[in-house]
């Protein structure tokens, strides 16, 4: 097998940038999901903006600049908004801002709460001029949020959480001497998400002849190619890309309405892509810890042993530590929302 893709999204929910080389930290790739979108609501408070309930953030591409130097102060995150009527319109942010005077923000996602910084107006209106109602965004700097489903085996508790009861024995057993509290970004619930090439060609085949779904809608970080058979990665334990890089593969990725998204018009899907989620229902709801979703691609870790590796497309990937069984999610009790 080898890395086919690399992707990064340095803005939650926006499009992805490709890579053909990255760097690996225990909290994800170098960039990834540094920033996010919030919606400003009429009582002034902050909405949290994701491309399930948001779809037209799915018009706003973006590349990364790094000067020859490596300087991040110096490089650039560009914004292009492309919309299906009108012409398109760029803005480019800072890769890494300074942050001394910008106002503090509190940021809470999937009930894992972080400090944020609210970048300046200018970037903000340019935004909400684009969206069409009031957004910030906003920078986590160096703040980072717990993840309640630990790889190092600290089940950390919240006051209320849909992740907060998970853990993983599997993962103790890897990492179990790691005691240090595992932290992410703007991820949802873990620093990688890696997906097979092969298990994509299965999604292809629900469709109509000729057509294809963009794998970018799955929002991987990792996508493998050379797999022998669809959905064996359902059973991957750990990954070692380029001889000595290790990744461990820790839960399923259930999956919502975000994939029947159109890319090319910002709206819900009206042909057979736009239904995607349904067809994958069939016989993809192979994970009974959340048995109402399916699930494509896994949720991963770097190993305490890899932080800082580079990896680059073509990388040799073979399947270091192979499940017996499913991973499950362990969701009894949790309240819902």
């Amino acid at each position: 097998m080898r890395v086919n893709k690399i992707y990064v999204y340095p803005v939650k929910s926006l499009r992805a940038t490709e890579l053909d080389s990255a760097t690996l930290t225990k909290h994800g790739f170098t960039y990834d999901r540094r920033y996010m979108i919030l919606k400003v609501l009429e009582d002034g408070s902050y909405q949290n903006m994701a491309v399930a309930s948001f779809s037209e953030m799915t018009l706003f591409f973006t590349s990364i600049t790094v000067p020859e130097d490596g300087d991040a102060l110096k490089g650039t995150i560009t914004i292009t908004y492309k919309p299906p009527k009108g012409q398109q319109k760029t803005l480019d942010i800072p890769l890494k801002p300074k942050v001394d005077g910008l106002e503090a923000m509190d940021i809470i996602m999937h009930r894992s709460p972080t400090k944020a910084h609210k970048m300046n107006r200018e970037y903000n209106e340019w935004l909400s001029s684009c969206f069409g109602y009031e957004v910030v965004l906003a920078y986590l700097g160096d703040n980072l949020r717990n993840v309640l489903m630990s790889t190092s085996g600290n089940k950390q508790e919240a006051s209320n959480g849909w992740f907060s009861s998970i853990t993983s024995k599997a993962t103790q057993l890897v990492v179990g001497a790691n005691n240090e509290q595992s932290q992410i970004t703007f991820a949802d619930c873990a620093p990688y998400l890696i997906v097979s090439e092969k298990s994509m060609d299965d999604v292809h085949n629900r469709l109509p002849e000729g057509q294809q779904m963009d794998i970018t809608k799955f929002r991987p970080n990792i996508v493998i190619s050379g797999a022998e058979e669809v959905w064996e990665e359902d059973f991957w334990g750990e990954l070692t890309i380029g001889g000595e890089t290790r990744v461990v593969c820790e839960h399923n990725c259930s999956r919502c309405k975000s994939i029947n998204i159109d890319y090319a018009t910002g709206l819900p899907g009206t042909t057979e892509a736009g239904s995607i989620l349904k067809k994958l229902n069939s016989n993809r709801r192979v994970d009974p810890g959340a048995k109402w979703s399916p699930i494509f691609g896994r949720y991963s870790f770097l190993h305490p042993g890899s932080e800082g590796h580079t990896i680059n497309l073509g990388d040799e990937v073979i399947v270091s530590k192979r499940n017996a069984e499913r991973t499950r999610f362990d969701w009894e009790g949790l309240a819902t929302n």
